[in-house]
């Protein structure tokens, strides 16, 4: 048979000059076929049902939330983003490719964009957003983004002070939008996870890039409401990502960049370190691992050593105290888990958490040793899981924190690999992945 075949499965595929296809006989691959195929008509119906249900269910998670919720910038992101949800389950019941950047858009736009402009516009923010904002404002001023003597809840700032660099630019350009830092909170964030998701040269996502895995992360509800109304912990955990991207590349000073950037904002980075350093122990070598380490204690070092030396005391009292609910106020982080009913229920139950905590830290670092991550992937899983772990047994903690662990599981597979995604045409994967088709003997 000359030219392009004709075949109900390959004839959009393969030339003729490649095979001869009878189209009766049965056939037979040979060759490496790439998981993302195209999706026959039926898998695309069924692709696009799913989606618009994924859509349908995200809308009316936000409606519910703009009902019962009695935080203003959780009620703006309830009403927005339950339209957005909502025209994006339309567009995906349209769309003749499933699982596509079109409705992805369209969410983010109604459960970030418009919502985030709206806040930044009315000035509208979270107490962690004004935190932020004050301590680095006290950081020009006295070196130093803890109040000497907290006396109210607002007066606590419980982040490492790397945190206060996002609250320099209401310091620098007064009250302007563009100084809110829920604005420099999604740039690094969004920038670091796509940098974070391009394993190298020749993969899926540096072929296709990563547009359209960072539309769905920034759409998905339990990111786009903490991106909205004060992402706090949103950079903390891109820069995780990004620390291991890098560290599964086997780049040690960038990685080891990256971690100890994460490890200067928050105290929830610091078991990012030990998993790290194992996984570039596989990918790049004992003294790749040690370079990487020394490379990450100099930010962090440098970050939190001259303000906690300058006031000791106040640095104990916000990030120390305070975290574990032992501070002059109690901590609103308190969801029922189970190191907070140990603590508030149990007699002797804070040592009992904490100690139920540091055997668990104990456990996965054994388990780092014993059976060290050999990839990224294998990183964050283990990571997600040593996370999950600690925010149910400390003392005091907060549903919300669950974002860690969810990102961490969720997009190194849904931006990296690109398995996840269908493609719709298979002559593209067949331009990457030549097949060759052959007729079956008898």
């Amino acid at each position: 048979m000359q030219g392009r075949s004709r075949g109900p499965l390959f004839g959009s595929l393969v030339p003729g000059s490649a095979a001869a296809v009878r189209t009766a006989a049965p056939v037979r691959l040979t060759g490496h076929v790439p998981t993302p195929v195209s999706l026959p008509p039926s898998g695309r119906r069924t692709g696009r049902r799913w989606e618009t249900l994924c859509w349908a269910a995200c809308a009316v998670f936000a409606a519910l939330l703009c009902l019962r919720t009695t935080i203003a910038p959780h009620q703006v992101w309830g009403a927005c983003a339950t339209g957005g949800y909502g025209l994006a389950a339309l567009v995906a019941r349209l769309c003749a490719r499933p699982w596509g950047r079109v409705s992805a858009a369209v969410a983010a736009v109604g459960s970030v964009l418009v919502p985030l402009v709206l806040l930044v516009a009315d000035g509208t923010r979270q107490l962690e957003v004004t935190v932020v904002e004050r301590s680095g404002g006290l950081l020009l001023d006295s070196g130093t983004p803890y109040v000497p003597d907290p006396a109210e809840l607002r007066d606590y700032n419980p982040y490492l002070p790397g945190m206060a660099l996002f609250g320099l630019p209401r310091a620098v350009l007064g009250d302007v939008p563009l100084a809110d830092a829920r604005l420099w909170f999604a740039l690094v964030s969004l920038g670091a996870m796509g940098v974070s998701a391009v394993p190298g040269r020749g993969s899926w996502s540096s072929r296709h890039g990563t547009a359209r895995p960072l539309l769905w992360l920034a759409a998905t509800p339990t990111v786009a409401l903490p991106l909205t109304v004060g992402g706090v912990d949103l950079p903390v955990i891109a820069l995780m990502c990004l620390g291991l991207g890098l560290a599964g590349r086997g780049c040690p000073v960038a990685a080891g960049l990256a971690l100890g950037a994460a490890a200067s904002l928050k105290w929830t980075a610091w078991p990012l370190l030990p998993v790290g350093l194992a996984l570039l122990v596989v990918t790049a070598g004992r003294r790749a691992a040690v370079r990487a380490g020394a490379t990450a204690l100099a930010p962090a070092a440098l970050a939190v050593l001259p303000v906690a030396l300058a006031d000791p005391r106040a640095f104990a009292e916000h990030v120390l105290l305070f975290p574990l609910g032992e501070g002059g106020t109690g901590s609103p982080a308190a969801s029922p888990l189970p190191g907070h009913l140990l603590a508030t229920y149990v007699p002797g139950g804070f040592a009992l958490a904490v100690a139920a905590l540091a055997l668990s830290a104990v456990a996965v670092a054994v388990s780092l040793v014993t059976r060290p991550p050999r990839t990224t992937v294998a990183a964050a899983d283990r990571l997600a899981l040593g996370l999950g772990i600690a925010m149910c047994l400390i003392p005091a903690t907060r549903f919300g924190y669950v974002v860690y662990p969810l990102v961490l599981l969720g997009w190194f597979r849904l931006g990296s690999a690109g398995r996840w995604w269908p493609v719709d045409r298979v002559a593209e994967a067949h331009r990457t992945y030549p097949l060759t088709v052959k007729p079956l003997e008898d």
